[in-house]
């Protein structure tokens, strides 16, 4: 996936701990929850982040079709690959780069509206996550009405395929049972939370444990 491939949106708006992007019905295929994703702000500068929520409003044109009888085909591609109202890309706050140091605290500054919003290739990937210390996993904990356990858990999935990938190049085979670990140990006060965490971890990694207990164990 070349430089043009990964630019798959715009910033809509910003804070410090997330932000939101839009990007047009054409660039769906390249998004996935949970996905690690960049923003420059400027050229020694940038904040990392990872897809929460993928949200499609309507407009007065889509309600219309929508109840209508019959819609042709043709109308709705066209309504899908000309429509202008953007598909809205929400990002928790992860990390940032400063020159060539990747860090996992928050950011100094937003990113400003109109900023390019750019998917992470794998190599970028093992490079934010093959830190000794997965700090950025206590930005997604702490975050308020997110769905933390299914975020973890295709962010892991993502994260682990990118380090298989990239084994003979810095990968680790054994990223996914290490941030796992970690997972455990931030959460080893909370069990009640941590049981439902790795359960999804569970589905998204079939053939680490039977239950979530046994990851415990293990």
């Amino acid at each position: 996936m070349n430089g043009n491939e990964r630019l798959i949106g715009r910033l809509l708006r910003a804070g410090t701990t997330g932000f939101v992007a839009g990007c047009r019905v054409s660039r769906l295929e390249a998004l996935a929850f949970g996905a690690l994703v960049r923003v420059e702000l400027d050229a020694d500068q940038a904040v990392y982040g990872l897809i929460y929520d993928i949200r499609i409003d309507d407009d007065g044109l889509v309600r219309q079709l929508a109840l209508a009888d019959a819609v042709a085909e043709n109308i709705i591609h066209d309504n899908r690959t000309n429509r202008n109202v953007p598909v809205e890309i929400s990002v928790l706050a992860t990390g940032c780069r400063q020159g060539e140091s990747i860090s996992h605290l928050l950011p100094p500054r937003p990113p400003l509206s109109l900023d390019d919003l750019t998917i992470c290739d794998d190599e970028e990937i093992v490079r934010f996550t093959g830190t000794p210390h997965l700090g950025y996993f206590r930005h997604v904990l702490r975050a308020q009405d997110l769905p933390v356990g299914d975020l973890l858990a295709a962010h892991i999935r993502q994260a682990q395929a990118a380090h298989e990938r990239l084994a003979d190049r810095g990968g680790d085979p054994q990223w996914s049972r290490k941030a796992v670990a970690h997972i455990i140990t931030l959460l080893r006060d909370d069990y009640d939370r941590l049981i439902q965490v790795l359960d999804a971890l569970g589905d998204a990694l079939p053939g680490e444990w039977e239950t979530p207990k046994q990851a415990i164990a293990d």
